[in-house]
């Protein structure tokens, strides 16, 4: 399973009503992060589960989400984390 798809699966408990995930590993090349074989994500996610949190809140339950992906196959992960009213 790609690294997109296994992130894909874990945003799945964050109940997205849409979300968008770009590889950004390509603009990378020979930064340190991609020599360990960590790659570069942006995402932009739209959850009422963001609803009353703060930016800081909602940027750790990704990280949450995300789990030990943050350890290996991810090396940056860009995020954009709005609820459906912030559209």
């Amino acid at each position: 399973m790609s690294t997109t798809d296994l992130i894909r699966q874990r945003l799945a408990v964050l109940e997205p009503e849409t979300y968008t995930l770009e590889d950004e590993s390509d603009q990378h090349r020979g930064h340190a992060g991609a020599a360990s074989g960590g790659g570069h994500f942006s995402l932009t996610i739209v959850t009422p589960r963001f609803r009353n949190l703060s930016t800081l809140a909602r940027h750790r339950l990704v990280y949450e989400a995300m789990g030990e992906l943050m350890q290996r196959e991810i090396h940056a992960l860009s995020i954009t984390a709005l609820t459906p009213e912030e559209l």
